[in-house]
């Protein structure tokens, strides 16, 4: 049977930034993968790294299984991939020289080489992927193990005779409980669930029930699962909950969609199997104000087990969400939140900051926003020009000396605007000592008020107000908007 190496090229360890948090995921698109071409009669073996320090220890497993093939299929679902940090691709490069030094066929598949096929193939990659993988991955190997024409494969790249050969474009998958459900059995679960333990005191796992994003926002990429949404069936879903939960002990899912339930009914049926199988979960999800709002949306994930909402926020002014064709309203991030909130669930906002044509009035706009809605947490960037977007169109002729982050606390500003790339660290560090004292003023309030409310924690939390009043007020000296 013919062996195929699997791995991907995201470490934690190079990230300090999500080292540091502790919430480390499997590499869910690899194991799909991975599953897919197990179930089709090819023997598979995975070289997890994301808890690995240095790529070069690929040796030992290449040594040990002899693969015949090499793929290097990064997560898709994760966001931290869609980045294109160089950190990784240095990574990925080094992986691909060691397997062409031991004659292996290295074949890739990620958002940074759909985008950058060239620069991987000039790196010694034989093949590449581009976009969604399984099938052309599954075709690709077929075709070589029987020396067919490659050239009749959809969705790939190679060099031939010295020449780049892209060929057509696949058609997405549309019916996703086609594919097999994950590998699970090859990552290496205890280790992680260790790990989710020590830190948070449960175990967490990613699951994906969709795949791609219908909405048209200008600075968000899709070079995997592309403008499109197909959806797993509620069955297949918690069929994966349930093993999950069963054999693994997971207590705790991050469904990773770029949008969660937009399909009508979906996420009431999902509930009610969850509930006809007595699955006691709880998880948190990614997903939109306007979608949110929509009939009995949030009362059916809250019966299902909902216990965060991720938001893209984005920002606080009206121009700017118009801007980025994000399609939502400033009141409509209002309602959702106080919605979730007096249903109990937490509300977590991406906001983004550096957006073309920013003023200090949509800055201003947006803290506003965070100190009226208080959500229960924030993840805060610089805008970031992803290939083939509208907004990397727009300033790509700016990506001269730096086009990628190194790693996910980078927060460059690669472009031109209204202020200088410096003033954006500045803000950003502004405005996590901004938000946080105001938690720690929150928590304090509440404990002079209703003292009978006090514990470990909110007691924690109030008395950190001394300590961020002075740092806010020192980090706000810091900005100039001039």
């Amino acid at each position: 049977m013919t062996k195929v190496l699997f791995t991907h090229s995201y470490f934690y360890q190079f990230d300090p930034k999500q080292w540091s948090k502790k919430e480390f995921y499997p590499p869910l698109g690899t194991i799909f993968a991975a599953s897919f071409l197990r179930e089709n009669n090819y023997s598979v073996k995975l070289f997890d790294t994301n808890l690995i320090e240095n790529p070069s220890i690929i040796s030992d497993k290449i040594a040990e299984f002899n693969p015949k093939y090499l793929v290097i299929y990064d997560d898709g679902f994760n966001y931290l991939t869609k980045m294109c940090l160089t950190n990784m691709r240095e990574a990925a490069f080094e992986m691909i020289k060691i397997a062409k030094s031991k004659n292996i066929i290295t074949i890739v598949n990620s958002s940074d080489s759909t985008d950058h096929y060239e620069k991987y193939l000039t790196e010694g990659a034989d093949f590449v992927l581009l976009g969604e993988g399984e099938q052309s991955l599954l075709e690709l190997i077929n075709y070589l193990e029987n020396n067919q024409n490659i050239e009749e494969v959809a969705g790939i790249a190679f060099k031939s005779k010295n020449e780049t050969l892209k060929t057509p474009k696949r058609e997405v998958l549309k019916n996703l409980d086609y594919l097999p459900q994950p590998a699970w059995d090859l990552i290496d679960m205890k280790t992680y669930e260790k790990i989710w333990r020590k830190k948070h005191g449960y175990f967490g796992i990613n699951i994906a029930t969709t795949r791609g994003c219908p909405y048209k926002c200008n600075w968000c990429a899709k070079p995997i699962y592309g403008n499109r949404y197909n959806s797993r069936s509620p069955e297949n879903v918690v069929d994966e909950i349930e093993l999950l939960v069963k054999k693994y002990k997971a207590d705790y899912f991050w469904v990773c969609d770029d949008i969660f339930g937009l399909k009508p009914g979906w996420v009431q049926k999902f509930s009610h199997l969850l509930k006809e199988k007595d699955l006691k979960i709880k998880f948190k999800i990614q997903s939109r104000v306007d979608l949110l709002l929509k009939e009995d949306t949030i009362d059916a994930l809250v019966e299902a087990g909902l216990h965060e909402v991720w938001v893209g926020a984005e920002s606080g002014s009206q121009k700017i969400l118009d801007a980025m064709d994000k399609g939502t309203q400033v009141s409509q991030i209002y309602e959702a939140t106080k919605l979730l909130k007096l249903k109990g669930v937490r509300v977590a906002f991406f906001i983004q900051f550096g957006y073309l044509g920013e003023t200090k009035n949509d800055i201003e706009a947006t803290f506003k926003m965070l100190e009226d809605l208080m959500p229960d947490d924030i993840g805060v960037s610089v805008s970031y020009p992803l290939p083939g977007t509208g907004f990397y169109d727009k300033v790509k002729e700016e990506l001269k000396l730096k086009s990628n982050w190194t790693d996910s606390d980078d927060l460059a500003l690669m472009f031109k605007n209204n202020f200088q790339p410096e003033f954006y660290k500045d803000l950003h560090n502004y405005l996590h000592k901004f938000y946080r004292g105001k938690q720690s003023m929150k928590s304090l309030k509440t404990l002079l008020s209703k003292p009978q409310k006090a514990n470990f924690n909110l007691i924690k939390s109030a008395t950190k107000t001394l300590f961020y009043l002075p740092m806010t007020w020192n980090a706000k000296r810091k900005i100039n908007f001039k």
